[in-house]
């Protein structure tokens, strides 16, 4: 089955939600280090017509520089990398976005949302342990090593406000399931 990127986006206009014709969403894609974020984001902004940002380029230099010696990172870490990235929703409020962010603890999801007008939504890929140390094993070239998986899955507080959807299937049918919700 082809999974490109030109091939899912043309799959995927025809179920573009109803409810996102006249108001553009802000949505968090949240997660685990490797469930998906950045790909399902970008796939889902394309599918929307609106931009796609992702998170870890947000992160201090300080954060990066921590996070590939193999260190957690702790609140006061994301602190100011949170606020960024609730700046960045406030400033397209009037024009949507697709933000991949960790969101693992609900103080974080808290600030991420404050002082927003149009009340971001969250979508929480979801997998297990064993599920995503398989996909971190196979990833190459980013700052965050395997090794730290398991604080991220301690720090986790499984959202209760989200759209939850499983990481096992393909992009295409999680991106599907995701604007199906969404229309809901």
């Amino acid at each position: 089955m082809d999974f490109s990127r030109h091939t899912i986006k043309n799959n995927l206009t025809a179920i573009k939600p109803k409810t996102m014709k006249s108001r553009k969403p802000i949505l968090f894609v949240m997660g685990v280090s490797g469930s998906g974020k950045s790909t399902i984001g970008q796939l889902l902004a394309e599918s929307l017509e609106i931009s796609f940002f992702d998170a870890d380029n947000y992160h201090p230099d300080e954060n990066i520089a921590k996070m590939s010696k193999g260190l957690p990172l702790n609140d006061n870490d994301r602190q100011s990398w949170l606020e960024r990235l609730n700046a960045l929703a406030r400033e397209k409020e009037k024009i949507g976005a697709v933000i991949a962010c960790s969101a693992l603890k609900a103080k974080y999801r808290g600030l991420l949302q404050k002082n927003t007008d149009n009340e971001p939504k969250f979508i929480y890929l979801k997998g297990s342990f064993e599920e995503v140390s398989q996909r971190l094993q196979q990833r190459r070239g980013h700052f965050m090593p395997p090794e730290l998986l398991r604080s991220q899955f301690a720090a986790l507080e499984v959202p209760e406000e989200a759209i939850a959807v499983s990481i096992m299937a393909s992009p295409e049918e999680i991106v599907s399931t995701i604007l199906r919700k969404l229309d809901e």
